[in-house]
């Protein structure tokens, strides 16, 4: 077995292989930099050594840049950054004396494929994946990407791929010029070898990528495509400077040259990693890591089993997303519902989802038909006895789930995982007529199923570890970010979350402005407002959802009237095409100002302005009488152990809800204006406005100790905890 470090093996014919391995990705981290430079220095100081060979170990080239120096210099600054940098390895490689060829195996990704730009050539196995996926994370290439790689690629491609962190397979990059040859995994090291000595005896071009000009174009045209991509960004990600820092960086290289960019790609890098938006994606990158841990489950030396065939009941919106995400990834479906037109709408609406997927180039015209022929309709449960899990996706009626859980476990085999897709209905309740309390586990997609990445897994206190184990195991098959919460009413999604439609309500009685308030939600970093959203949920699941909290949690609900006349004004949202906004086909949604005379009646009815007169609040103001109710939320959600840490909440709220992953997550976001300022803002509104904004026991505390939301629980604390 491969030892963590940097190995140099000289071959008979004078070819240095430098081999360096750091699991699981082999991450480019201080040691490993330190050791690649004094492997690169002897090579090039030997008098037998013609040419060199990079190459990682463990059949990966190289993930990137070790992200944890990163928040290292976050916490403590320039000096915790690394004695060697990765742009002074490039650099040794790129101006040495004797040529380097990269031999990339399985990804080149970040500052990975920084290296294999910095040498003279690159040889790559078939299906690696490259790519500069730097601005994901809040920062730029910062090892001469900008610089290498439109020189290499072209301007276009290579600002494409930087802006939106976009990854190729090695054939594409051989196409564009990125990639010399791409050879199998046996042959990779062998022809890498042959390369690199070919260029050294001058059989082939001794290429330096910084050095290039042949793809750049005129420096009018190159100008024009950075002023368009300039453009798209401040449409696109206005709130994240890292997409036009790139672009300094990008035009100052094609303007002054290769070098020059490279000296303002390292002023840029080094302002962007200390920014509140690095913190808060880098924070994000880790969330999902360790959600994928989860106490007393993924710790106690349990196998997952493997899951090949999954019945769905029903073939609506939900349940035909999730047949289209299983199939996708392999698992035969069998998708049942009451009736024979039901079955034809939801078997059509799953092979629509295949189609517009195969139409936006996202999976070939093959796949799409290699996964619709795994997918089986049909009316009865006798399929049932062959399936490994049951996903119930019926409408949130607690009677239809009890009654179709008592039917599955009649027919289903004793080890198969009875799972609910149910978004807001307390699982003890569901499956309350059942006797396999230890199989019965929540399954919460979110809509789009196929396309939204979260997978909600909602255990009770008597869910086994084993079925919570196999349902992580099936999302991440499926492409889904799993994280495990505990059971209440609305789980740890939208019970966070059922703060923000009734804040945005408890606004407009106020006398805000329904449509400002949705503007300013945008403008925050949501791709929706909160009014929009309503639209397109439509007002039926928000009734049964409605009634669920108003039972569970009566002390903090706000009716607003507007909902009921919207309803009985026939105003259903997008499903008719008028609610808060116009829907006409083939146009973006339209405000609808004739909604005023409603609006004014909702204010009526509810009699909360104060003196009968609207408020008047900042843009600001919105933000936080909107979201700090959800934080408080997320409080007693933390408070009562519902989930597993901070953290988890924070990838909830990005992957589930579309919170602004820049902004780290709620609790992250929470974090950045600290406890003491957000208890005192909600004590302050609630005793303008009641009890809606009462903050929760667990702020108070964390307020009065000056303690930070995310910290971890105290044992007071965690002797309250449910689970």
């Amino acid at each position: 077995m491969a030892i963590r470090g940097v190995t140099m093996d000289v071959s008979s014919d004078g070819v240095a292989v430098i081999k360096f391995f750091n699991p699981p990705v082999n991450a480019l981290s201080p040691p490993i930099l330190a050791g690649l430079k004094r492997k690169l220095d002897k090579a090039i100081e030997r008098v037998d050594v013609k040419a060199m060979v990079l190459m990682g170990e463990g059949g990966k080239f190289c993930g990137g840049f070790d992200i944890n120096v990163f928040q290292s210099i976050q916490r403590k600054g320039n000096s915790a950054a690394p004695e060697v940098s990765g742009g002074l390895v490039v650099k040794t490689i790129e101006e040495a004396k004797k040529p380097t060829v990269a031999a990339i195996d399985g990804l080149a990704l970040g500052g990975g494929l920084e290296l294999a730009m910095g040498c003279h050539a690159r040889v790559s196995t078939p299906k690696s994946q490259l790519g500069l996926v730097e601005l994901a994370l809040g920062i730029i290439p910062g090892m001469g990407g900008t610089q290498r790689l439109p020189r290499l690629v072209g301007i276009s491609k290579a600002i494409e791929m930087m802006l939106l962190s976009q990854t190729i397979m090695s054939e594409e990059g051989e196409k564009l010029g990125l990639i010399d040859v791409v050879a199998s995994s046996n042959n990779v090291l062998k022809l890498a070898q042959s390369w690199a000595l070919d260029i050294a005896e001058r059989r082939r071009p001794w290429l330096s990528s910084l050095c290039r000009t042949d793809r750049l174009g005129p420096l009018s045209e190159a100008r024009e495509v950075v002023k368009v991509a300039r453009l798209q960004a401040r449409q696109n990600a206005a709130n994240m400077p890292q997409h036009q820092a790139c672009l300094d960086a990008v035009e100052e290289g094609i303007v002054h040259g290769g070098y020059s960019g490279i000296l303002k790609e390292a002023e840029v890098s080094n302002v962007l990693v200390s920014s509140s938006t690095a913190k808060a994606l880098m924070h994000v990158f880790f969330a999902q890591r360790a959600a994928s841990k989860v106490p007393n489950v993924t710790d106690i030396g349990l196998r997952p089993r493997h899951v090949e065939k999954v019945a769905i009941i029903g073939g609506g919106i939900m349940g035909s997303g999730i047949a289209t995400a299983l199939i996708l990834s392999g698992i035969s479906v069998v998708l049942k519902e009451i009736d024979v037109e039901y079955l034809k709408k939801g078997m059509k609406v799953v092979e629509a989802n295949l189609q517009g997927l195969a139409a936006k180039g996202n999976i070939t015209k093959e796949k799409a038909e290699r996964a619709f022929s795994i997918l089986k309709g049909v009316l009865d449960y006798s399929e049932f006895r062959h399936v490994d899990m049951v996903i119930e996706a019926a409408t949130e009626n607690v009677l239809l789930k009890q009654s179709i859980f008592g039917e599955i476990e009649k027919v289903c085999t004793p080890h198969c995982i009875l799972a609910t897709n149910t978004s807001t209905i307390n699982l003890n309740i569901v499956g309350r007529e059942t006797n396999s309390q230890d199989r019965i586990i929540g399954a919460h997609f979110f809509s789009p199923a196929h396309v939204m990445p979260l997978l909600e897994i909602i255990r009770t206190e008597r869910t086994s570890a084993q079925v919570i184990l196999d349902l992580m195991t099936l999302g991440k098959m499926i492409k889904k970010v799993p994280i495990v919460v505990g059971n209440c009413t609305g789980f740890a999604v939208n019970r966070t979350f059922f703060p923000y439609g009734q804040g945005s309500h408890f606004l407009v009685n106020l006398g805000v402005d329904l449509f400002r308030i949705d503007k300013v939600i945008r403008d925050f970093g949501l791709k929706i407002g909160p009014f929009q959203l309503q639209d397109l949920a439509g007002p039926g699941l928000r009734k049964e959802a409605g009634k669920e909290y108003a039972n569970a949690f009566p002390d903090r609900i706000f009716s607003s009237p507007l909902a009921e006349l919207m309803v009985i004004n026939g105003r259903y949202g997008k499903s008719n095409g008028k609610g808060y906004y116009i829907y006409e086909k083939g146009n973006k949604p339209k405000p609808d100002y004739s909604i005023q005379s409603l609006i004014e009646e909702s204010r009526r009815l509810s009699n909360i302005m104060p003196s009968g007169k609207p408020i008047t609040v900042n843009d600001q103001d919105i933000v936080e009488m909107i979201f700090f109710p959800v934080v408080n939320e997320a409080c007693r959600v933390m408070d009562e152990g519902i989930v597993v840490r901070a953290s988890d909440l924070d990838i909830a709220s990005t992957l589930g809800m579309n919170f602004p992953s820049y902004r780290g997550g709620i609790v992250f976001w929470a974090d950045t204006f600290g406890s003491g300022y957000i208890y005192t803002k909600l004590k302050k509104l609630s005793e303008a406005y009641g009890g809606f904004f009462k903050p929760c026991k667990f702020l108070e505390e964390r307020a009065s100790r000056g303690m930070t939301l995310s910290a971890p629980a105290s044992r007071s604390e965690v002797s309250r905890s449910n689970l």
